[in-house]
């Protein structure tokens, strides 16, 4: 879809090197916002480029000037329909190959299907099959932010720069959260990084409802055991292991009459946060915020959240909620696009990417 960025207020940064173009792959308009604040942050407009659906819905896209010889970056953020927006990806990745375009930087915030990036039974690794689709269409560089798992870098041969989008929350926890006492819980690697930084307290929620994630479903269980006993060679005594079981949820830490902020990197299903939430509440806590990266909300989760215990749930714009926001004044959003576009300036320019990596330790 054809746009021109307006000129805005905001810092523009100086490209300076020629060559760039700047696309969005979204056909979706309401998907586009993020990548009009980008073209503004980087003082250019936005490609010429047609992206839109077929009668038969086939994804048609035209790119509408020349790319040869050019560093082209395509922006493409996750709608509800996540199966279109990744063909859109796919074919104008490959649009551009096929026009002679000197590197392809996709830009995508939010990495769909990441969260499927473990064995399942009899299932498969579908963050590694959306990878090779990406680097076998052409891709040459992927710019994403706060993958779902790390290792998820490995999927690709081509470079991956993995942003994150904490020093953000973090600002926001210091700006918009003015009370002195906090205590950070839930997801321990990351709350433990909030509260190192914050020089805050931390306290852990356990016996969580168990989740998608858990090792009763993941490839160490595949082949599943044999339901009948007989089946098993009379002299082969193989130890089982116990199943586990989740004790009720309980809060380690004192949280009474504290602010208390759960961390986590996706919000989806916001069942866990709920319970989370009705616990510090029983336990004392003085209000209750939610933070993360990508906020998916799908389903009933914007009312839910409404009816809740939840006083705020931050989110970034790495995919675009306002009709979420609509359906719950609670949701806050924090802007990323700073850290997007001064990654898009460096690589075009050909400069370090440390700096956006600065002070970000292994367990980050």
């Amino acid at each position: 879809m054809f746009c021109v960025a307006p000129v805005g207020k905001g810092p523009i940064m100086n490209v300076m090197k020629g060559g760039l173009v700047l696309f969005s792959a979204n056909s979706n308009p309401s998907c586009m916002e993020l990548s009009k604040r980008i073209a503004e942050r980087l003082g250019v407009e936005m490609g010429k480029v047609q992206v839109y659906q077929e009668p038969n819905r086939e994804t048609r896209v035209q790119i509408q000037e020349s790319v040869r010889g050019k560093d082209v970056f395509i922006i493409q953020t996750v709608s509800k329909d996540v199966n279109t927006i990744i063909m859109e990806l796919l074919i104008m990745v490959y649009a551009c190959k096929t026009s002679c375009a000197k590197s392809i930087i996709g830009v995508v915030p939010y990495f769909p299907y990441s969260k499927q990036c473990k064995m399942r039974k009899r299932g498969s690794i579908v963050s590694k099959l959306l990878a090779s689709m990406m680097c076998k269409a052409g891709l040459t560089h992927l710019i994403t932010m706060d993958l779902h798992q790390k290792e998820i870098q490995g999927f690709f041969n081509v470079p991956v720069d993995n942003l994150r989008a904490s020093p953000f929350l973090l600002q926001y926890i210091q700006e918009e959260v003015s009370d002195a006492k906090h205590d950070i819980h839930l997801r321990p690697v990351e709350a433990q990084s909030f509260a190192e930084r914050l020089r805050l307290g931390i306290a852990v929620i356990h016996g969580e409802a168990q989740d998608a994630e858990s090792d009763l479903v993941d490839g160490r269980h595949s082949p599943p055991t044999a339901k009948n006993v007989a089946a098993i060679h009379p002299s082969l005594e193989i130890p089982m292991l116990i199943p586990k079981e989740k004790p009720p949820i309980t809060v380690v830490g004192d949280v009474g009459g504290r602010i208390a902020i759960i961390v986590d990197d996706i919000i989806d299903d916001v069942d866990s946060f709920l319970a989370a939430a009705e616990t510090l509440k029983e336990r004392g806590a003085y209000k209750i915020f939610v933070m993360a990266t990508h906020g998916l909300l799908s389903s009933d989760a914007p009312r839910l959240i409404e009816e809740s215990a939840i006083d705020e749930v931050v989110v970034t714009n790495t995919i675009p909620h306002e009709i979420q926001k609509l359906q719950c004044p609670k949701i806050k959003t924090v802007d990323i696009s700073m850290i997007l576009s001064e990654a898009i300036r460096r690589i075009h320019n050909g400069e370090s990417m440390s700096y956006l990596f600065r002070n970000i330790g292994l367990d980050d």
